[in-house]
């Protein structure tokens, strides 16, 4: 049965705040469809890493769908998070219906977040798209591993969690368990931009260095830092 769960902000969010939803996926093959989303979970988080909510749900099997031979393999190997998310599994039509709702709700405006987020973003925005006909984060993901490729200025390969910076990580577990691996995710994440505006407050003091914000075409200033952009613009370049 899915779980949500809300915490009232501890300070006005105003509506174009950006609000970074951290998710994880947990399914039995490699892509939706021919295989099932088993759970997944979001962790709503302000960029000063604020806890606004949760929301978990296991799901039911896709009808026709079967695990995928090497996936289950795997899941063998992981008895304890398979349990978990076989417990009371829940309709995908009536926990993406109530997960869209969950997010719609949520304070300022809301960004997909995920590592990688070619996976998690695939089944999430599949599911949605399938049994609610539309995704609050309209076409587009904020993939962690990528952060991690621009900060660090290692291979895009070698972006891997063993190889990340140990103080982006806060002492939270990674179980296999999506609310768990959201959780933490987000945490990571929350670290990360942490480092990343005070490097760019370090840059910005220099003489003469101008952002890459401040040169894009009709970018506004502003609380959010970021360029004014229609609807339709939006969905074009998601």
């Amino acid at each position: 049965m899915s779980e949500a769960i809300v915490n009232p902000p501890s300070r006005a969010i105003p509506a174009d705040e950006e609000i970074f939803v951290s998710t994880d996926v947990e399914a039995d093959g490699p892509i939706p469809g021919p295989h099932s989303m088993l759970s997944f979970a979001s962790a709503a988080y302000t960029a000063d890493k604020e806890l606004l909510g949760t929301f978990s749900a296991n799901l039911e099997f896709l009808p026709d769908a079967k695990g995928h031979p090497m996936t289950m393999k795997w899941w063998k190997t992981e008895p304890a998070a398979w349990e978990a998310c076989r417990i009371d599994p829940e309709d995908p039509a009536k926990a993406l219906k109530a997960y869209v709702k969950w997010v719609e709700k949520l304070p300022g405006k809301p960004v997909f977040v995920a590592y990688p987020a070619g996976f998690d973003f695939t089944f999430m925005f599949w599911y949605m798209m399938r049994y609610v006909g539309r995704c609050p984060f309209s076409w587009s993901a904020l993939d962690v591993k990528t952060l991690a490729f621009a900060m660090t200025g290692m291979p895009y390969r070698k972006n891997i969690k063993p190889r990340l910076p140990k103080d982006w990580f806060d002492p939270l577990p990674h179980t296999h368990v999506a609310l768990d691996d959201a959780l933490e995710q987000g945490a990571l994440f929350c670290n990360m931009l942490a480092e990343l505006k005070t490097q760019q407050a370090s840059l910005a003091a220099l003489p003469g260095w101008r952002s890459p914000a401040s040169r894009v075409a009709g970018f506004e200033t502003g609380d959010t830092g970021g360029p004014a952009a229609t609807d339709a613009e939006t969905a074009a370049g998601a």
